[in-house]
């Protein structure tokens, strides 16, 4: 307050301006319980996407996600985890990835009831792609299990199991 006149942001009005890739077309309700402005943006592209004033503004959104998924595209990640990973990893790609942890990497702090056991994963299984055609979709409530607990991971010795069928099927205490 400066001599009875509060001094509040003035509304700058955003429709029309570019930023980078995106067109800003109107102004978007705002999320319950955040003052920010919010606008939605129509891109190049086609594509139409929701992005903060201020994030406009500071060029942290220049596109509305057409740039990232090209390059994702170029590079082959979208292919070769077929949409299971970054951002929203699947149940199935993060039981691959903990399976290859805890089997190839000594620093994961189950390595020493695998890795260091003995217990390794296929070279087929090495890649996602090839883990996914011979395991499918991981069922809810279930994750990886080895029907020897003393073999590797590999199709022939894999399942999706509850954790009821798990502990059915553990190695006694105090073995090796």
């Amino acid at each position: 307050m400066l001599s009875g006149v509060c001094l509040m942001p003035r509304f700058v009005d955003l429709s029309g301006t570019r930023f980078g890739r995106l067109t800003v077309v109107v102004r978007a309700e705002n999320i319950q319980g955040n003052p920010n402005a919010r606008w939605m943006c129509r891109c190049d592209c086609g594509g139409e996407t929701v992005a903060l004033g201020h994030n406009l503004k500071q060029g942290q959104v220049t596109s509305c996600g057409c740039v990232r998924r090209a390059v994702t595209a170029k590079i082959g990640r979208a292919t070769k985890t077929h949409g299971h990973s970054y951002p929203n990893e699947s149940p199935t790609y993060i039981s691959w990835e903990c399976m290859l942890s805890r089997c190839t990497n000594p620093h994961d702090k189950s390595f020493k009831h695998y890795g260091a056991r003995g217990i390794n994963v296929c070279e087929q299984w090495r890649t996602f792609g090839n883990f996914l055609a011979d395991m499918g979709e991981r069922p809810p409530g279930t994750t990886i299990d080895r029907i020897n607990v003393d073999g590797d991971y590999e199709p022939a010795n894999c399942r999706w199991a509850t954790a009821k069928e798990q502990r059915a099927n553990q190695r006694t205490k105090g073995s090796a």
